[in-house]
């Protein structure tokens, strides 16, 4: 399946994304800048860590808290153009994202004056 695809497997279809990571996690994860995952159901932020830490076990724990689920300090959530870092993780992600069109970026921010 390419990029950009939804497939139908009974009752739950599958939709393949693209993921952006930054510097210091694709060392952890050994790839390179983008990765493609497949996602069973809808593709929520919630579905994409989930599905991500699942194929990344390294990275349990340092997007989101072990216990709490919380998205890390200094750790943002893009698509589109838009911060998803404070919307409901169990929101839908843009079409754009869903649909392979465009990547969730998921950025380290920067602090400091």
């Amino acid at each position: 399946m390419s990029s950009g695809q939804s497939v139908s497997m009974g009752s739950k279809s599958v939709s393949t994304i693209r993921i952006v990571l930054p510097q210091h996690l694709r060392t952890l994860t050994h790839t390179g800048s983008e990765l493609t995952l497949s996602i069973e159901g809808p593709v929520t932020l919630r579905s994409t860590l989930d599905a991500l830490e699942a194929a990344y076990p390294m990275l349990r724990g340092t997007i989101r808290d072990h216990v709490t689920l919380q998205r890390r300090p200094f750790l943002r959530f893009f698509a589109c153009q838009e911060d998803l870092s404070h919307e409901s993780p169990d929101a839908p992600l843009p079409e754009a994202v869903a649909s392979g069109k465009e990547p969730l970026l998921i950025i380290g921010a920067i602090a400091g004056g």
